[in-house]
């Protein structure tokens, strides 16, 4: 593992931009931030953990709302400095409830909504 870690380029932060792509589709589903603990525990389970520097701990893709994130595999750029998870998303990859969260498209000078919300945040999160 420390030979993993160690070719990583931790920002200063101790911080890695990932992107989850879904693996056999290609669709871009999420970004977010992974640090050393969460890439071996990735590596280790096979389920995608994401460190969430809002809450400043480790974030288990799902723990809340059961939709999932397992690895399919990991890719490290030529940089070092972004991570390319392919995974197999179970459920809504977006806490929005849409498929993913790249919902806004830049057309005619403002943001435009492509999806809708394939389920309701609260209903994801039983609120």
């Amino acid at each position: 593992m420390s030979k993993i870690l160690d070719t990583i380029n931790f920002n200063a932060d101790g911080l890695i931009a990932a992107i989850a792509q879904q693996h056999d589709t290609g669709e871009v589903l999420m970004m977010a931030w992974m640090n050393a603990e969460s890439v071996t525990e990735t590596l280790a389970t096979g389920q995608v953990c994401y460190y969430s520097r809002s809450r400043q701990k480790l974030w288990r893709k799902g723990e809340t709302s059961g939709q999932q994130q397992k690895l399919v595999e990991m890719r490290l750029d030529c940089d070092g400095d972004t991570l390319l998870l392919l995974v197999d998303q179970k459920g809504v990859a977006c806490h929005t409830g849409r498929r993913n969260c790249f919902f806004l498209a830049a057309r005619n000078g403002e943001w435009v909504e492509i999806a809708k919300p394939e389920v309701s945040p609260e209903e994801l999160y039983k609120r």
